[in-house]
């Protein structure tokens, strides 16, 4: 006699087989929605970054203020809607800055039931590394830009005038802030690969002398400044995170040769 096959487990869709895959239609539907949360959240930032826009504007401002306490110097607008068109550059960054825990939420929610366990493991622990290091390195880049500004606004001879366009001027600072943001993610990723065994930890001691390199290349560009000390002050904690991502790797390396000798 044969058995009885087991009741379906409540909730389950009695006809579907274990293991069956999602459908294409319910896998675009999925993402339509979580597309719809995301873009409400940053729209509702957005608005909010509306009403910011005027302190985030104050703190880019800053330096040209302190600059016009001994010369003659201003931010410019160069058109009728220019003043607008920047507000709202300002309120869409801000927005999407205060909407990014919601909608990279939805993404890691669509992403990770299609992850193994050891991919959705290293996807998390990358993600929470590489966030605080984002905001780290965006914060060293706003406390650099204000010195670079009143460096390079230095080479103004004094009978001159210093009138800088708003979206240039603003658009040097965010690329600054960003470019710093990045750099600080950069061993993070370095570690990730290591991690998914990509990148072993003596590829990384080997090539400790083109890092340092590209690292002092990277911080020229990004403080394009006569400025010695704003490029160490990006180049000093770049360095000494690698040197903790080659030391991560080389741990977790040794630790992999232990496990197999047993």
């Amino acid at each position: 006699m044969t058995a009885a096959p087991a009741p379906a487990e409540a909730g389950a869709p009695p006809s579907a087989p274990a293991g069956r895959r999602m459908p294409l239609g319910s896998h675009l539907r999925e993402a339509r929605r979580r597309l719809l949360v995301a873009a409400i959240s940053i729209a509702a930032g957005v608005v909010a970054g509306w009403f910011l826009a005027d302190p985030v504007l104050d703190v880019l401002r800053a330096p040209i203020t302190a600059l016009a306490g001994t010369r003659s110097a201003s931010l410019n607008y160069d058109s009728v809607s220019g003043a607008f068109e920047l507000r709202m550059r300002v309120a869409l960054l801000t927005g999407v800055v205060l909407a990014a825990p919601v909608w990279l939420h939805q993404v890691f929610a669509f992403v990770m039931p299609g992850l193994t366990r050891r991919e959705r493991r290293y996807t998390l622990g990358f993600t929470l590394a590489a966030l605080p290091l984002f905001l780290a390195g965006c914060a060293t880049g706003l406390s650099i830009f204000p010195h670079m500004v009143e460096l390079l606004a230095g080479f103004v001879p004094s009978e001159d005038t210093s009138i800088l366009q708003a979206s240039d001027y603003v658009d040097f600072v965010l690329k600054l802030v960003v470019a710093a943001g990045v750099a600080y993610v950069l061993p993070a990723l370095v570690v990730l690969l290591n991690l998914a065994g990509v990148l072993p930890a003596v590829r990384i001691r080997a090539g400790w002398r083109w890092i340092l390199l590209a690292i002092v290349l990277f911080s020229a560009i990004a403080t394009p400044s006569a400025d010695v000390v704003s490029m160490l002050l990006l180049a000093a904690p770049m360095t000494l995170l690698f040197a903790a991502a080659a030391v991560v790797a080389h741990l977790h390396d040794r630790a992999i040769v232990r496990r197999l000798a047993r």
